[in-house]
């Protein structure tokens, strides 16, 4: 494999994933310490946000397998959807 196609399949791209969303006061931030927890806008079943390079790429399901997570993509994201929270 060669030439520009070869390029780009050497990129590198950080996937990340939401799991959920939340809103908080600076004054509570600041005063969370060890075992804080933060409530998030999702359910138990809800789809994931798959991120590349911090840009909506795709909707998943997490997986469990033994002492491993992974992420399952189920479909495409709608940008718009995720810039609106939803």
């Amino acid at each position: 494999m060669g030439g520009v196609l070869g390029q780009v399949n050497a990129v590198n791209v950080e996937i990340s994933v939401v799991l959920g969303r939340s809103t908080l006061p600076m004054q509570q931030l600041l005063r969370m310490g060890r075992g804080a927890v933060i409530p998030l806008d999702a359910s138990v079943n809800e789809e994931v946000w798959i991120l590349a390079n911090n840009h909506p790429v795709a909707r998943g399901e997490i997986q469990i397998n033994e002492d491993r997570i992974s992420i399952a993509v189920t479909r495409a994201a709608n940008v718009y959807d995720y810039m609106a929270g939803g």
